[in-house]
């Protein structure tokens, strides 16, 4: 991330449960929720905290394979409306932030734009 302000850990803590950062960490945000590897960070705030109740499954008493069995059920879907959900989500907190919502698509655009422009250079008549 490229902004020099960071939130404290408090703030941090916070802003992971849904929490409105300050004005002066929008870019902090922005980063967060558009940046380089935000699906990823976005994707890790979901499927980490219910790990510890996944290992209290093989607690339970039977079969190893049963224990695996009952994790993969609850992490699948997890999992599945957890990406299925990112952009959602992810336009979701930048306009709570003040933020245009329409950033979550900015490096699609971006892409688009740049193979747009080499199409044309290419297949120019």
């Amino acid at each position: 991330m490229t902004s020099t302000a960071r939130p404290s850990a408090g703030q941090f803590v916070r802003y992971q449960f849904g929490a409105v950062l300050p004005e002066d960490l929008r870019e902090w945000v922005r980063e967060d929720l558009v940046g380089p590897g935000a699906t990823g960070r976005y994707v890790a705030r979901f499927v980490v905290p219910p790990l510890p109740i996944f290992a209290l499954l093989f607690f339970v008493p039977g079969p190893w394979w049963l224990s695996l069995g009952m994790i993969v059920l609850l992490l699948v879907p997890l999992a599945y409306f957890c990406i299925g959900l990112s952009t959602v989500y992810r336009r979701h907190r930048l306009a709570v932030h003040g933020l245009d919502p329409e950033l979550v698509h900015e490096r699609a655009d971006r892409a688009e734009s740049a193979m747009r422009a080499d199409y044309e250079r290419r297949h120019r008549a």
